[in-house]
């Protein structure tokens, strides 16, 4: 019987930041975010996306949802800016695991 491997907390955490990453619409919030030094509306996203607002509000869900980004609510509008600690946290953790050495197994 095959044993059973429990993942570790890093593992969980580098899929999950990956799993926000996945779809080029997060990807361009993300870089959009990070190059502010202010929090922006969804609303002024929207203007530049080739997406509608419920899509857009999915989006910044999962990425809320990965701790890449927060949201402040004044409402009636939500502000979302980079979390930059957990932004921080995912830079280094992405960075650990691209440099990783890949063992080359040669198909004899």
């Amino acid at each position: 019987m095959a044993k059973k491997i429990e993942f570790s907390q890093d593992v969980l955490e580098i899929a999950k930041f990956a799993k926000a990453m996945s779809h080029p619409v997060r990807v361009y919030i993300l870089m959009k975010l990070s190059e502010m030094d202010a929090c922006c509306y969804s609303g002024n996203l929207i203007e530049e996306l080739p997406v509608g607002r419920s899509a857009l509000s999915q989006h910044l869900k999962e990425l809320k949802f990965a701790g890449l980004i927060q949201g402040e609510i004044e409402s009636p509008y939500i502000k979302y800016c980079i979390n930059r600690e957990n932004f921080e946290k995912a830079k280094i953790m992405c960075h650990s695991f691209f440099g990783k050495d890949i063992k080359n197994k040669s198909n004899n």
